[in-house]
């Protein structure tokens, strides 16, 4: 459903985005992760034909955004940085008027809009203009707009942008529940987003992809994937830190004293292969081993190591 294809932006001498090539198919969801400047909304805007690439192509549908623009468009729904509104209508004529430029009339915009309204909460300030809306609530508005149309793309820049903990849960939950039937790619800089509503995410950094991949195997590339941790009673840090680096499959071990006990992880030297947790198995027969864990690996970890220089780490 979205195809793009060695994307470039220059703006001057800078490259926003730099040959950046990926598509998302219908029934899934794409988080586009990158910290700040990375180029996560310049992508987005080339995507919807907002602004267009210096060089490169984008395909919604199979509709070139820049030589088929109304054919791409009609397909998406598109939610913008920073939620931008006519502040002086009210939430239902400002819905009403995303609903008549989509082409919808009668019934079927009374229809549009109600189930808009409903999906995203937005019985109680209906009537209120833009202007007097709290962030969240402006931010739903812009977000049902985005949907009026039941698009089959839909692209979000920042969609849990200022709501609160209970928002952002039902923006993801409505995400994740139209990503079965629809092609969705939303940026976000909010890790837990990906495994809230994401089937698979890439990392952009300085305007070219880093990593692309599920929520697992992004999780599979963080030094924390198969490492063990365990807490044990009766043993000196020390003790415990020379016997599990010992170890032939570890890679390093650190270990901290919590009143009476070793709190200790083991990093294995090869990620995956499941034979550190055999050893470790092995030489804490006879320890009183009061809790024990294998991490799944972080996505934190991950993000930083790919996107932040050696130095800052």
């Amino acid at each position: 459903m979205i195809q793009v294809e060695n994307l470039t932006k220059l703006f001057g001498t800078k490259r926003a985005v730099d040959g950046v090539s990926f598509s998302v198919e219908r029934g899934e969801v794409l988080g586009f992760l990158g910290p700040n400047g990375a180029g996560k909304s310049t992508t987005m805007r080339m995507i919807t034909g907002f602004i267009p690439p210096t060089s490169g192509r984008v395909r919604v549908g199979g509709f070139d955004v820049s030589e088929q623009p109304i054919a791409a468009k009609r397909l998406m729904g598109y939610l913008p940085e920073n939620a931008p509104a006519y502040t002086d209508m009210t939430v239902y004529g400002f819905l009403n008027f995303a609903a008549e430029l989509r082409g919808l009339r009668g019934e079927a915009k009374k229809k549009a809009v109600h189930r808009v309204v409903e999906m995203c909460f937005l019985e109680s300030v209906l009537h209120q203009s833009v202007e007097t809306l709290s962030k969240g609530y402006r931010h739903r508005t812009c977000f049902a707009q985005s949907i009026i149309h039941d698009p089959d793309v839909l692209v979000l820049d920042e969609p849990t942008d200022g709501l609160d903990p209970n928002q952002k849960h039902e923006v993801r939950g409505l995400i994740r529940r139209m990503g079965e039937k629809k092609a969705i790619i939303f940026s976000t800089h909010i890790l837990e987003e990906v495994d809230a509503a994401c089937t698979r995410a890439i990392i952009i950094d300085r305007g070219k992809i880093v990593a692309n991949g599920t929520p697992d195997q992004l999780r599979a590339r963080s030094e924390w994937a198969g490492a063990v941790t365990l807490r044990v009673q009766g043993l000196s840090v020390e003790a415990v830190k020379e016997q599990l680096g010992r170890l032939r499959t570890a890679a390093k071990v650190i270990a901290q004293g919590d009143g009476g006990r070793v709190l200790a992880t083991v990093f294995p030297r090869n990620r995956g292969d499941g034979e550190l947790t055999r050893e470790v198995l092995e030489a804490t027969r006879g320890w009183r081993v009061e809790h024990w864990h294998t991490e799944e690996g972080r996505l934190d970890d991950v993000f930083r190591s790919i996107t932040m220089p050696d130095t800052q780490r």
